[in-house]
């Protein structure tokens, strides 16, 4: 064996070369004006994964697609490349230029900043590919497909594929495709069902009344109880959209106690109005009604869900400094762990203990979570840093 060693070192220098070669998707770093100014001179889109970095899909994207070598071959060929977490640094301002609301989203930018083309979710290589050439042709973007709706264009499959581009980003635009395509539905299928819910925003929307008149066939495809959940859902969204008033940040208890009583108990009706001002309260970072809400809300936490108990704890570690609640989040986090440890909600715990100065138990809980995300393939690098400064003092 020894004699091949070098032999081997060679060979597997040489594989380390071709495989460098042999990479995905290259993205520049550099901040989005720069990217545009060299999209401008090399006369090519900008292509843009924009993430979150909570998303699972996401993730799954950067370890799955993003490296194979076809796909790197076509994007850097074409396009400039960029990676952007839309929720940090100026990925929050690009966020709202481009209405990004769901992830992974793909943009595709020219030069002057003006979206040509978009696309989102989880799709596998050949898919991935055919996005791009899809971007490259003027007849197959996003608004060349808006202008051929406005058309008149009635073809469902183009209809299903145009509300699938445009649900989460342009919900009036596609609630007008999805309107077009259910009228000559006769019957519905799971697949149409997920988008009439998907394209429904208030009881105001013309899709609210298909979903009415169509109650038999999705009643086939949901359980009965599902619908009515549903339906209640529907209703709280419309309602609780007329009780705020975004300009003066005020909410109308009154007129908002009085509607949903209609289809809740009282009790029901004022815990749904103060987790709804609590949800508001965070958009709008007030982070003292927030945490005053938040507080009365799980008071006891049992009944919430490990991911809601863990989604709520880390919202107090990066936003709260009062040390009573932050002991109050120390036991919301543990409730979540309790309920079903993994990666995120351990992560959270030792970032909590850390906060309010328990660095014995912040190392334990850093430990086990760098442990639980090796073993199932998570990003803890974050995780890492805290442990070595917590190795530091």
């Amino acid at each position: 064996m020894k004699i091949h060693m070098k032999k081997t070192a060679l060979l597997s220098s040489l594989f380390i070369s071709a495989l460098a070669l042999a990479q995905g998707i290259k993205f520049e770093d550099s901040n989005f004006a720069n990217i545009l100014a060299k999209a401008k001179k090399e006369n090519k889109l900008v292509f843009i994964d924009a993430y979150a970095s909570w998303c699972g899909p996401c993730k799954l994207m950067a370890k799955n697609i993003f490296p194979l070598q076809a796909v790197g071959d076509y994007y850097n060929g074409h396009f400039i490349n960029a990676k952007i977490d839309m929720e940090k640094g100026e990925g929050v301002d690009l966020a709202k230029k481009y209405n990004v609301k769901a992830f992974p989203t793909y943009l595709f930018i020219n030069g002057n900043g003006e979206e040509v083309h978009r696309t989102l979710g989880y799709v596998e290589e050949k898919d991935f590919i055919q996005f791009a050439k899809d971007a490259e042709d003027p007849s197959k973007r996003l608004t060349s497909l808006k202008q051929k709706f406005e058309n008149g264009e009635k073809d469902p499959e183009f209809l299903k594929n145009l509300a699938g581009l445009t649900i989460y980003n342009d919900a009036p635009f596609a609630a007008r495709v999805l309107e077009r395509y259910f009228k000559d539905k006769t019957a519905l299928d799971q697949q149409d069902v997920q988008m009439l819910l998907a394209g429904i925003q208030s009881t105001e929307s013309p899709l609210y009344a298909i979903f009415q008149s169509k109650k038999a066939d999705i009643t086939k495809v949901l359980p009965a109880e599902r619908y009515e959940m549903i339906d209640k859902n529907i209703k709280l969204n419309t309602i609780v959209k007329k009780a705020y008033d975004a300009n003066t940040k005020k909410w109308n208890d009154t007129y908002f106690l009085a509607e949903t009583q209609k289809f809740l108990t009282k009790d029901e009706a004022e815990k749904i109005l103060k987790r709804a001002k609590s949800s508001r309260a965070l958009k709008d970072k007030d982070m003292a009604t927030y945490e005053k809400l938040s507080m009365e809300l799980y008071k006891d936490p049992s009944a919430a869900t490990s991911e809601e108990l863990n989604s709520l704890a880390w919202n107090f570690f990066e936003n709260v400094t009062n040390k009573a609640s932050l002991e109050k989040a120390i036991i919301w986090a543990q409730e979540s762990v309790k309920k079903q440890e993994n990666y995120a909600n351990t992560d959270t715990l030792a970032n909590l203990y850390h906060k309010v100065g328990d660095n014995k138990n912040a190392k334990i809980w850093a430990e086990k979570s760098i442990q639980l995300a090796k073993a199932s393939g998570e990003d803890y690098s974050d995780t890492e840093k805290l442990l070595k400064s917590l190795s530091i003092k």
